[in-house]
């Protein structure tokens, strides 16, 4: 038995089955970006900038996020990464390659692309870390000291049942 699949207007197949565990949120922040373009390009009379997100997996641990962007064929130059405050904002490009012959068929992303990320707490934006390695941009921001969990020993006292009275 095959599984259901959507289909846009125009007969076009969605990429995932009906049914498929799907992250909710990844696709509100995808909808919200896509409607800020729409209103800006409304108020600015400008088409907006087709911008694309790329696929990313964010962890925490005790000291810090890290942010793994998969980014295939992109060179370090053309990515641009800035930390202000909570946000972290990765953009850059994938340029369109020259080729020989007629194209007949291609389905990889081109053009600007923008990864956007809201963190909790205070971060060390001194400190963020970056590397790019076989087409995966990894990303450390360390938590400020105030941030990170500390452990608190508790101490006993020795009270004397004697003396309550």
């Amino acid at each position: 038995m095959t599984a259901p699949v959507r289909r846009h207007r125009g007969g076009a197949m969605q990429g995932s089955p009906v049914g498929w565990a799907r992250n909710p949120l990844t696709e509100f922040d995808q909808r919200l970006s896509e409607m800020s373009g729409l209103m800006e390009s409304t108020v600015t009379g400008t088409a907006p900038a087709v911008a694309w997100t790329p696929l990313a997996d964010v962890t925490e641990s005790d000291d810090a996020f890290h942010v793994e962007i998969e980014l295939p064929g992109v060179k370090s130059k053309d990515i641009n990464v800035e930390a202000n405050g909570q946000e972290l904002v990765v953009t850059g490009e994938i340029k369109e390659k020259e080729r020989k012959g007629v194209l007949r068929r291609s389905t990889r992303r081109t053009g600007s692309f923008e990864y956007r990320l809201r963190l909790p707490g205070e971060l060390d934006t001194e400190k963020i870390n970056a590397q790019m390695s076989d087409g995966v941009l990894n990303i450390t921001v360390p938590k400020a000291e105030v941030a990170k969990p500390r452990h608190i020993e508790i101490s006993e006292t020795r009270e004397s049942t004697e003396n309550k009275g």
